[in-house]
């Protein structure tokens, strides 16, 4: 499955807002008794796979991701879900490996025969610039040849540098091109040859005018769009709402759409309630036969985090 859009015309208009619809009650991924964040979604065969980070309740959200999260995976049938715990995919890994202290942020993407799941992990021996004790956050990934394991994890993170929430694109070509941000909110973006590496930041500040993090990065009709999440609300006006940035060649000259957000804190379910989510982050396009049918995001509600897809009207057609 090619997360690469066809139709010229899908980021027409007000883009994703307006083709936003109710969701069935119970859809989407929750697990009694944890916090579920970051997830990414891959379709294999007729199953759709949901890979998520998870960590036990028992401080606020989300305090303690940073030394307890482990990366999950569940299945459904439909890409809305409800979608069924699987199996732990990565958890720490101990020792001195750069992973030794928690997996998050994952990534998963099949890149020629091989499952490549990028993500984030931390470890005791290395502290986040100015963080005060924090463990420093690096990407790397892991390899299977099947969606179900077993995984090969990289030694050594892809960047030795402060990197969270890694949004990757794979070309046509298998190279890559990943945004990712540091623990200040600096949007910058690298690109490899192969997901190997090595990766070269291209582009120290993809858009310095605001905060911005939590991405999804892809293709659609020819263009490259990232949605991401608006810290402080300086595209959209809204905080923590979604804005969508684009650019022609996926590395330089990037801008806002437009100012209208891609999502707010919203979600209307088919039985005519609404949930107005504390959180709403994450955002994920599902792409499917070259259409956007899914955007996946992550709520919180003041007590539980799940994740809630969300399907997409086609695009209206263009004269």
């Amino acid at each position: 499955m090619s997360r690469l859009a066809t139709a010229a015309d899908e980021l027409n208009g007000d883009a994703i807002a307006q083709r936003l619809q109710p969701v069935p009650v119970g859809s989407g991924f929750r697990m009694a008794g944890y916090f579920i964040w970051d997830s990414s979604v891959i379709k294999v065969g007729d199953t759709y796979h949901l890979f998520s980070a998870r960590w036990l309740k028992g401080h606020p959200f989300p305090d303690d991701y940073r030394r307890h999260s482990e990366i999950i995976r569940a299945t459904s049938k439909n890409p809305l879900g409800p979608y069924v715990f699987q199996e732990v995919v990565l958890s720490k890994r101990g020792g001195t490996h750069w992973d030794s202290l928690m997996t998050r942020n994952p990534a998963i993407r099949k890149i020629g025969d091989t499952y490549v799941l990028f993500y984030v992990g931390s470890d005791t021996q290395h502290l986040e610039p100015g963080g005060k004790g924090l463990p420093l956050r690096r990407v790397g990934y892991a390899t299977a040849k099947s969606v179900t394991g077993p995984w090969t994890q990289s030694e050594e993170p892809i960047l030795q540098e402060d990197s969270t929430g890694p949004a990757v694109c794979v070309e046509d070509d298998s190279s890559i091109k990943m945004v990712f941000r540091t623990s200040s909110l600096q949007v910058k973006l690298a690109t490899a040859p192969n997901f190997r590496g090595p990766y070269t930041v291209r582009n120290q500040n993809v858009w310095a005018a605001d905060r911005l993090e939590d991405f999804d990065f892809f293709k659609a009709g020819g263009q490259y769009y990232v949605i991401c999440e608006d810290n402080v609300g300086g595209i959209t006006g809204h905080e923590r709402w979604g804005a969508l940035l684009t650019s022609r060649d996926g590395i330089t000259n990037w801008n806002p759409m437009n100012r209208t957000a891609a999502y707010d804190h919203t979600i209307r379910f088919t039985d005519g309630t609404r949930l107005q989510s504390t959180r709403r982050e994450r955002p994920e396009v599902f792409i499917e036969d070259g259409k956007m049918t899914v955007l996946f995001t992550e709520v919180y509600d003041g007590n539980d985090s799940w994740c809630q897809p969300v399907p997409l009207l086609p695009p209206l057609p263009t004269n």
